[in-house]
């Protein structure tokens, strides 16, 4: 782990991150050395500082210690996380001009191959995001909501959690974006009310939008809309897609788009 460049494993308890969860993060696949999609994810952390306020963060510095962490790695997972610093006082960021960089290099999720096999089982999850059009979108550091799903879940067979708003409405998974396919009609949900606009949900919006026959929704619907679904896929910057076969006693086995998909992602 690397905090501002430096080799260390731990961070000061006067940190905003610790005090207030304050700042912004993104996890990135690497493959060879590489990272996937490294312009996009820089773009994703500038976007989310620039809805928090978080200035003067060294772009240039922190982009080079992504790359630096992924250079010796084959199969792994950089994970940039940028907080406002320390400084203000209570909810003040009044003196906060220096924000803290932390790149850290967990191991990939393996189980991720043995689910493109067999696919994914979902569930659907008693805990609902709130809707709070200021903070939707971005992938802020206060992932309560994500925790007490992941609790949730962890009590089930399920490998995955269908997530709702406090509408109802369908809004991804508890780490995914979600998608579903009906003859040529993909839709995925509305994410600008509450949860993340992830990077590959980005990229599969722009392939399906470019390439026919695909007709692309993006909707808000409970989850009700799936019984009817011929195919459902999860997607994330690590997965990058994963295939339904279950939700709750609903069964899927259509790969029709997941197979497309996987070509481009």
């Amino acid at each position: 782990m690397w905090i501002n460049g430096v080799a260390a494993e731990t961070l000061p308890a006067s940190d905003r991150s610790v005090q207030f969860g304050d700042g912004c993060f993104t996890t990135a696949c690497v493959q060879n050395g590489e990272i996937a999609f490294l312009p996009q994810h820089i773009e994703r952390l500038q976007r989310a500082a620039a809805v928090l306020r978080i200035d003067n963060v060294d772009w240039a510095a922190l982009e080079q210690e992504m790359v630096l962490a992924a250079g010796q790695q084959y199969e792994a997972v950089v994970k940039a996380v940028v907080t406002r610093g320390q400084g203000g006082r209570g909810y003040s960021a009044a003196g906060c001009s220096a924000p803290t960089r932390i790149v850290s290099t967990p191991a990939y999720p393996a189980h991720y191959h043995g689910w493109r096999q067999q696919g994914v089982k979902l569930t659907l999850s008693p805990v609902r995001l709130s809707q709070n059009p200021l903070l939707a979108g971005i992938k802020h550091l206060n992932r309560l909501e994500q925790v007490m799903i992941r609790l949730h879940l962890d009590q089930t067979e399920a490998n995955e959690a269908l997530v709702v708003d406090t509408s109802g409405c369908l809004v991804e998974c508890c780490a995914a974006n979600l998608f579903w396919r009906k003859g040529n009609q993909v839709f995925t949900p509305d994410v600008s009310q509450s949860g993340v606009d992830g990077i590959m949900r980005q990229h599969i919006l722009r392939v399906l939008e470019a390439t026919s026959p695909w007709v692309v929704h993006i909707v808000s619907e409970t989850p009700d809309t799936l019984s009817d679904a011929d195919e459902i896929l999860l997607c994330n910057a690590l997965m990058p897609v994963l295939p339904v076969s279950q939700v709750d006693d609903h069964h899927y086995a259509s790969r029709r788009l997941y197979d497309f998909l996987l070509q481009s992602c």
